[in-house]
């Protein structure tokens, strides 16, 4: 079910839009028309949809338009040509044209937004900071004290509910904003750079912190990031934006292992590829080992082997000659869990992070299946490939 779609979006800030959209379809460039209307191009012909309980990050350079089509969401950044709907209980609402009431209570009941400088307000309390959208719908005291102090438990902050902002770091002023945009229990959540300003290691458990509070209430989120290797360790989709215009959108694993061009390529050819990438995209195939008699060589140099029944199916493995432990593992279970020395065996899907760590803790490759069928290896080949970029060439 869809929560937001884009379609044939522009935003352009000035006072000859009219004219400044006439030379956007006659292919003018942002530069050329800012030089002729004065006009600035936020966003150009964008079309996007983002799913209901998807998290969709918006990336893109400084001036890309990532900020720009966020607000256009909740109307700060009014349209000028194009469709922008947002869902609102069984229908669709269009934000092109939209009159102040609707508007209105979409931004009071639909839509809430984090902002990057936190945006607390210095002389309330953080409870009452929290419950401040609350108080604006004409909430009870009680109620919204009850409903902020269950989201700042959410977060962590319950114990520093009467503290004012000035009191509290600047990670947890953040985790306070998003226990006021939770506490709004609004189906669509807007986050502009939310953690930019923090430092790497609170940015970092922030992200997590925030990853575990969507499995739980399982909101529509538009998320704004410069950062890739946030945008994939968040997003379901990712959109990347130049010039106003989304140049790709997709999952991050096809962002990264299939970039549509060279402006994509030379984006996500800095990030480290194990926050995202998958055993099947990599792994070498079971069709591609080498076999002898009813065994399938894993590591020559080592003598390790696969045993197979007759059907050719795996029953064991062996290392010169002596039995190795064939062990299952999933994602559920901590990765220290393995044994040395084990051949593990493993979802097909499973994060080349958690395969890596596996092999290293075991000291052998890693097997790989699907609808409980061994499909593929991962070995040190499979990594070195995705550690030095060579995961373009082997996509294609």
């Amino acid at each position: 079910m869809k929560a937001v779609s884009i379609e044939n979006l522009d935003v352009i800030f000035g006072d000859k839009a009219v004219l400044s959209a006439e030379l956007l379809d006659q292919g003018k460039t942002r530069q050329e028309i800012l030089e002729e209307t004065g006009d600035v191009i936020g966003v150009s012909n964008a079309s996007i949809s983002v799913e209901k309980g998807e998290i969709c990050v918006l990336m893109g350079l400084s001036g890309s338009g990532k900020s720009s089509l966020l607000r256009a969401v909740n109307g700060l950044n009014p349209v000028t040509r194009g469709s922008l709907k947002v869902r609102a209980g069984e229908e669709m609402v269009d934000l092109a044209g939209i009159d102040e009431n609707t508007l209105r209570d979409l931004r009071s009941h639909r839509i809430s937004m984090v902002f990057q400088k936190f945006a607390l307000m210095p002389w309330l309390s953080v409870v009452d900071n929290v419950a401040f959208g609350l108080e604006m719908q004409g909430v009870g005291k009680a109620e919204r004290r009850q409903r902020a102090m269950e989201k700042l438990d959410m977060v962590g902050l319950s114990e520093w509910h009467d503290k004012l902002p000035h009191e509290l770091s600047g990670g947890m002023q953040q985790r306070v904003g998003l226990a006021r945009a939770f506490c709004m229990d609004s189906d669509i959540l807007l986050m502009d750079e939310p953690f930019s300003a923090l430092d790497p290691l609170i940015r970092n458990q922030l992200q997590d912190e925030l990853l575990e509070l969507q499995r739980k209430l399982n909101k529509t989120i538009l998320f704004v990031s410069h950062d890739l290797d946030e945008a994939l360790k968040i997003g379901t989709n990712i959109a990347i934006m130049e010039s106003g215009k989304i140049i790709q959108h997709g999952k991050p694993e096809d962002i990264v292992l299939r970039p549509e061009n060279q402006y994509v390529e030379d984006f996500v050819a800095h990030t480290n590829p194990l926050n995202v990438l998958r055993g099947r995209s990599l792994m070498t195939p079971i069709e591609k080992l080498e076999k002898e008699n009813n065994s399938l060589i894993l590591n020559e140099r080592e003598q390790t082997r696969l045993v197979l029944d007759d059907e050719g199916e795996v029953i064991g493995a062996i290392r010169r000659e002596e039995d190795l432990l064939l062990s299952h593992w999933n994602d559920s279970q901590p990765v220290e869990s393995v044994k040395k020395d084990a051949v593990v065996i493993t979802t097909a899907d499973i994060s080349m992070r958690d395969a890596l760590e596996i092999r290293y803790r075991t000291g052998q490759p890693v097997l790989l299946e699907s609808e409980e069928k061994i499909v593929g290896i991962l070995c040190d080949d499979d990594f070195y490939h995705a550690l030095l970029g060579k995961h373009f060439s082997q996509a294609a």
